[in-house]
């Protein structure tokens, strides 16, 4: 090669070599970006399905939304072209850190250590995020630190802590003889009492706060047909936790305590099992979320027998279930707001996805149960800017099933594909 053409290819190389070290330079910059190409995907806030999108994502968040988006140099792609796309799921009520049942009394520690197992399955089964009510030894707290800190995989959690009670209602330790003086952590009574324990669940991480205003089913010694706290202590327990910057839920079976709670401002009537027209009228009025837990109500009747549990649970049971069945199958007819919550940990934990085929059961669209997943879900934990969607500047929680869930609702149940914060957790296409 003559020194001529030497020249003319070295200076070429110096006009080209500034775009090959910007190509480069982006391909890099790239290696964060996920582009999903999904064959449908669920629209959650305007509960339609939309043919042939894409979804780029960079790092943890989602920058882009629409059909054939252009495939940055340097990205990974996610062929999801034979899948239906949907937002991560949202459980609203999840005990993450007990066994199935609750009833055994454990250490703080190793409820965590039971937490971590829990929540994994809970992850791998498509729910993304979790609102955790009710731990003992704020054992849900070190969970959500563990998960938020990447020592252990699960879902993104707001956490409770112990479900505060009073003396001898559910959520106190009743099991004991009483010369061991042994008192559930949550226990409160008064309104000086209730507004202090809200201060101190919160001094040691509550995100949410959690009380029951009735007795339940697994608690000894209480009835879920009476009222627990007053109407007073009630209204002065949500408003100090609503000056203090957190939402408040309760665990209301009996009709009065569901009144009251709602009257009182409470932000979630959980699982509501005697809830009557009255009731109903007074959450809709004040927008109170119902979060039904229905699926563990057919969970339950369905292996009963082989649960071993004390007659006082089966009995109360027994009056529960139907009572529950035909309260929410009025709720959902007459529009009561409503968010998906399973109280897993009285069912399996990874099981959470009976839930959307139990509401369908008792009355919602398939839609109505997705949406009460997803947007709804994420209303009631105040995260509506981050989760429950599909969109730009959300985080990348996107699962994928094989068919149609509009059609056959149990297929989310069985979940194919899990991404959480942009990082993949399962994938079975």
């Amino acid at each position: 090669m003559s020194n001529r053409w030497k020249y003319f290819v070295a200076f070429a190389l110096l006009l080209l070599l500034p775009g090959l070290v910007n190509l480069r330079a982006q391909q890099n910059s790239n290696s964060d970006v996920t582009v999903i190409h999904a064959g449908h995907l669920f629209d959650a806030k305007a509960g339609r399905m939309l043919d042939a999108q894409d979804i780029l994502v960079r790092g943890d968040k989602i920058v882009q939304v629409g059909a054939n988006i252009q495939v940055p140099a340097g990205a990974h792609e996610l062929d999801l072209r034979k899948a239906t796309v949907l937002p991560g799921f949202i459980d609203v009520h999840t005990h993450l850190t007990s066994a199935r049942g609750g009833l055994g009394i454990v250490s703080a520690p190793r409820a965590a250590l039971y937490g971590a197992a829990n929540a994994k399955a809970t992850l791998l089964a498509g729910f993304t995020t979790v609102r955790n009510v009710g731990a003992d030894g704020y054992s849900d707290m070190a969970l959500r630190d563990a998960i938020n800190d990447g020592d252990v995989i699960g879902p993104r959690m707001q956490a409770s802590g112990p479900i505060i009670s009073i003396t001898g209602g559910h959520g106190d330790i009743s099991t004991f003889p009483f010369e061991w003086h042994i008192s559930g952590e949550g226990v409160a009574d008064g309104v000086p009492g209730v507004m202090a324990k809200v201060r101190e669940n919160i001094k040691y991480g509550a995100d949410v706060i959690k009380f029951a205003a009735s007795g339940g089913v697994f608690s000894k010694g209480d009835n879920p047909l009476n009222e627990a706290y007053s109407p007073e202590e009630m209204q002065a327990l949500i408003a100090e936790a609503h000056r203090l910057g957190r939402k408040v839920a309760t665990h209301a079976h009996a009709t009065i305590a569901i009144k009251d709670a709602v009257r009182a401002g409470v932000d979630s009537i959980e699982h509501g099992i005697f809830l009557d027209e009255e009731g109903i009228q007074l959450m809709k009025q004040h927008g109170t979320y119902l979060v039904p837990t229905s699926f563990a109500l057919y969970w339950f009747a369905d292996n009963v027998k082989s649960l071993n549990m004390p007659p006082y649970v089966v009995e109360k049971a027994a009056i529960i279930i139907p009572a529950a069945k035909l309260s929410m199958a009025k709720a959902f007819r007459e529009g009561v707001k409503v968010a998906l919550g399973t109280d897993a940990g009285v069912i399996p934990h990874g099981m959470n996805g009976g839930e959307f085929w139990a509401m369908v059961e008792l009355g919602m669209t398939p839609v109505q149960s997705l949406q009460a997943g997803t947007v709804s879900a994420a209303d009631l934990m105040g995260w509506s800017d981050k989760i429950g969607s599909i969109e730009s500047g959300y985080f990348a929680d996107i699962v994928a099933v094989s068919g149609d869930p509009l059609s056959d609702i149990k297929l989310l149940q069985h979940v194919n594909f899990v991404m959480k914060g942009g990082v993949v957790y399962k994938s079975d296409f």
